[in-house]
Order: C-alpha cells, then sequence, then structure tokens
C-alpha cells in the first residue's frame, strides 16, 4: 500500500501537484460517505482527508461543524467510519488521511487507536488539537504502524516553531492559509505567498495548503504559488449536504474535476517555465 511519502514523490517527480479533498463521514449517512471516498478518487483525488465526527471540533467552521453535528445525531461512530474505509481503502488509489481530534485517540489509548486505523488501511493522521510539544509520542508510535502524522503551521508561527514544526511532520506539512477556523472564503492571504517561499528554504518536505480555498481559481492559485498539495474541505463538504445524495455526490464529482484541471494547469505553467 502506497504511503503518503511515496504518493508525493511520484507527483513530484512528474512535476503534479496533489489535490486533496475532505468529507465529513457519516454526513449525510455512510452509504453516501463510502460512494463519495469512491468518486473523490476516481475524479482526481491523489489524497482523501476524511473526518471523524466530533461533538466539540474547534478548529473547524461552521459548515464542517454542522456537518459533524449531523452524522454525531445519525448515530456515527469511529468504528463506523473505520469499517467504511476497511472496505473501500483495498480498491482506492489515494490514501486516506484521518482527520480527528485527540480526545477520542487517547479515550482508546495511543496504541491501540494507531493499531486499528492502520489495520483498516488508514495512512496518515491529522489531529488540528494536539500541540507540537505533545505530539512526539503519537509520532514515534505512528511510524511503528506505518502511520504518518501531519502537522499544521499556522500563519502566525515564528520561524523557529516553523522550523520545528517541519522537522517533525511525516508525510507532508499542512499549512493553514488563514488565521482561524476552516471555511469557504473569497480570497486567501498574500501571507501563504510568502509563508510558502520562508518554508522552502527551511525544508524540502511536501508542503499542503488549506482552510479557506473554496474553487478552482484559489486551487490554481496557492499551486502557482508553489504548494505541493491543494487541500479543499468546506468546499466539498457543502455541496455533499445540499440537496439529495445523489446530487451531493454529482456536485463533488464536479468539483474534484474542477479543482484537479485547475491544479493541472498550474502544474505544467510550471513545467514550461523550467523549459
Amino acid at each position: 500500500m502506497t504511503s503518503i511519502s511515496q504518493r508525493f514523490q511520484s507527483l513530484r517527480d512528474r512535476n503534479q501537484r496533489a489535490l486533496i479533498p475532505f468529507i465529513t463521514a457519516g454526513d449525510p449517512d455512510l452509504a453516501t460517505t463510502t460512494e463519495a471516498l469512491r468518486i473523490l478518487d476516481r475524479n482526481g483525488a491523489d489524497f482523501i482527508e476524511l473526518g471523524v465526527p466530533y461533538s466539540d471540533p474547534l478548529a473547524d467552521g461552521p459548515v464542517i461543524q454542522a456537518a459533524a453535528t449531523r452524522a454525531l445525531q445519525k448515530g456515527t461512530k469511529l468504528e463506523h467510519v473505520l469499517e467504511i474505509v476497511a472496505d473501500v481503502s483495498p480498491n482506492l488509489q489515494a490514501p486516506i488521511i484521518l482527520f480527528t481530534y485527540y480526545n477520542p485517540i487517547l479515550n482508546r489509548g495511543v496504541k491501540s487507536f494507531l493499531a486499528q486505523i492502520a489495520s483498516v488501511g488508514v495512512r496518515g493522521l491529522v489531529v488540528p488539537d494536539l500541540p507540537l510539544e505533545e505530539a512526539e509520542d503519537l509520532i514515534n508510535t505512528a511510524a511503528e504502524f506505518g502511520i504518518e502524522v501531519i502537522l499544521l503551521v499556522a500563519p502566525t508561527s515564528s520561524q523557529e516553531r516553523i522550523e520545528a514544526i517541519a522537522k517533525y511532520s511525516q508525510g507532508f506539512i499542512y499549512l493553514v492559509s488563514v488565521t482561524g477556523v476552516t471555511g469557504v472564503r473569497s480570497q486567501l492571504q498574500d501571507r501563504v505567498k510568502t509563508l510558502l517561499t520562508q518554508m522552502r528554504t527551511i525544508t524540502d518536505k511536501p508542503i499542503g495548503v488549506g482552510f479557506g480555498i473554496s474553487g478552482p481559481e484559489q486551487a490554481r492559485q496557492v499551486s502557482d504559488w508553489g504548494a505541493d498539495g491543494v487541500i479543499v474541505g468546506s468546499a466539498f463538504v457543502q455541496r455533499l449536504a445540499n440537496g439529495s445524495p445523489k446530487e451531493g455526490l454529482q456536485a463533488i464529482e464536479i468539483l474534484s474535476q474542477e479543482l484537479k484541471a485547475a491544479i493541472a494547469q498550474a502544474s505544467l505553467q510550471t513545467v514550461g517555465s523550467i523549459q
């Protein structure tokens, strides 16, 4: 099974950027989540970030918070999420990255949790409320199970902190494009471009940019700025929740195709400029 690092290296070898869609498991229902993973995999997703619904999602904006609430109200539990991953991951090209807060990990025990998610095919882990100072145990234990723990860099992070996060983050570094929670925004902060340039002097690890990217133009913009991956969450969650499940699935299929095309265009321009 391909690791996140291996997949990013393969993309870099072809001068391509990664599309990383995010969806919330169990919204609007588990069957739709299962089909959504397959559709995203067939329509340009290089990785898929799958959110475990949580009752107090501090890093998430209103769209993803609402999705998590709906999923929890329908009884979605971690066991259901992992059953879905076990079912679909053997037939997916895109490695699955699990997005969860730290409390569910603590409740199960770090080693037990990691063993369980690894056994169903999860390849990466994002824990937004885990500070760097407390991440070492999780990172080291996760490595034993072939799980890469991806750490987040905030726009307000100091040079010293960026260097420390870049050192310990596995798979890629998750650069948060805005100050605050996730959500659709009309434009990205110019600070992102500066941070990408700054981070390139610190590390050669892949950098994915997320939070606030809502459509093809922004995806292309961050790709032009030099991001290795574009992470899009609220836009997918919003479309999947609108209308019937069938309509939601059709909407994310179109969005995935549009985003991938925009990213590919940016990649081609980069190759052309090198030549």
